[in-house]
């Protein structure tokens, strides 16, 4: 257990299983997730063991070591690690007396705070309602949770309804409105198809830079900044290569281990975008410890949308935060760049024409 400092509104305490070195990784961007949320994490309490304990999360013994913390710390919130049955969370609200969070909700809490259009907002409120349906059963009424903050923000946070038919009718209204708005996408991309105008789209973990690249090369104006998911909604603008030639520049949604399934679902339509580019350009974060299981990340879900086998080149970001001479990656087709800075984006243009052109 160890104590972090920092100034905040909600009082959090971070709480995971550890097996290995991917898990206490995974603990680090849980911190860095309920600071996106507006949380000010006092602690982190871990156990090392193999099971999910079925009722509490974690062993009786930890709960209470948690307790005793949550108790001396004056904690308002847990957050979770893992995503819990609504039995779970109410067996652990019952003991810690506290609202209880997990990873899901946390995810899905910054996705309702970062919804800006129609689509993206309607995509959130899905998703969190797909979240909530099964767990009606462990937590009853208290899913209408009233006392604001993490976990409690989106549609219908001040008055939620938990009735399983009212949420299946919601879902239904959602799914039949975000299938008008995928029919006008769909009738879009046919017109591009019959211009023959080539589809870029930016694809990667989430801040890794992928909005400043957009701006950077579109003079766009997309949301940036320096959290995870700073941007949800899928912008799409004009690029001029150096020979003239127009293509269309997609920014996507940042990836992230363990995106909630509902997420992945909900967003499908707009996630879609990516399966019908000619060429993906995969952002990465240079100066992050973890490159290689970030990469492999990103491919997983590209497979899950089936658009794995799009040409695709990948771009390393901030150079300007390392040294040059310290680069040590091989990779087929690698493009270094500083999307910050405008360092390297004209190389960067020229592969994208290369690439186009074969």
């Amino acid at each position: 257990m160890r104590t972090i400092e920092q100034q905040t509104a909600e009082r959090a305490v971070l709480v995971g299983l550890i097996e290995s070195a991917k898990d206490e990784e995974s603990m680090e961007e849980l911190k860095e997730l309920a600071e996106t949320a507006g949380a000010h994490v006092v602690g982190m309490v871990t156990q090392r063991r193999k099971g999910v304990d079925s009722a509490h999360y974690i062993g009786k013994g930890k709960l209470e070591e948690l307790k005793a913390f949550i108790e001396a710390n004056q904690i308002d919130v847990v957050i979770v690690n893992d995503e819990l049955s609504g039995s779970q969370i109410k067996n652990m609200e019952d003991i810690l007396g506290v609202k209880i969070v997990d990873r899901t909700c946390l995810i899905l809490d910054i996705f309702a705070r970062r919804a800006r259009t129609k689509e993206s907002k309607l995509q959130v409120e899905l998703a969190q309602l797909k979240y909530r349906l099964p767990r009606l059963v462990g937590l009853g009424g208290q899913l209408s949770r009233l006392g604001g903050g993490i976990g409690t923000r989106g549609p219908g946070e001040t008055k939620l309804e938990t009735d399983r038919r009212h949420i299946q009718n919601r879902i239904k209204a959602i799914e039949k409105k975000l299938a008008s708005i995928e029919r006008h996408r769909n009738l879009y991309r046919q017109r591009r198809a019959k211009n023959r105008v080539p589809v870029v789209s930016i694809v990667g973990y989430t801040n890794a830079g992928k909005s400043t690249l957009f701006n950077v090369l579109t003079k766009a104006e997309s949301y940036v900044e320096d959290k995870l998911f700073a941007t949800l909604d899928t912008s799409a603008r004009k690029l001029i290569l150096p020979s003239g030639r127009q293509v269309i520049l997609v920014d996507t949604v940042g990836f992230i281990r363990r995106l909630p399934h509902d997420l992945i679902e909900g967003f499908k339509s707009t996630l879609e975008e990516v399966r019908y580019s000619d060429l993906l350009l995969h952002v990465i974060d240079i100066t992050s410890p973890d490159i290689d299981e970030k990469i492999q990340l990103v491919e997983k879900v590209l497979s899950e949308l089936d658009a794995i086998s799009i040409p695709r080149l990948e771009v390393f970001n901030k150079i300007d935060l390392i040294d040059v001479n310290s680069i040590d990656i091989k990779r087929k087709q690698a493009i270094f760049i500083s999307a910050k800075n405008g360092v390297g984006l004209e190389n960067l243009k020229l592969a994208i024409e290369k690439e186009l052109s074969e």
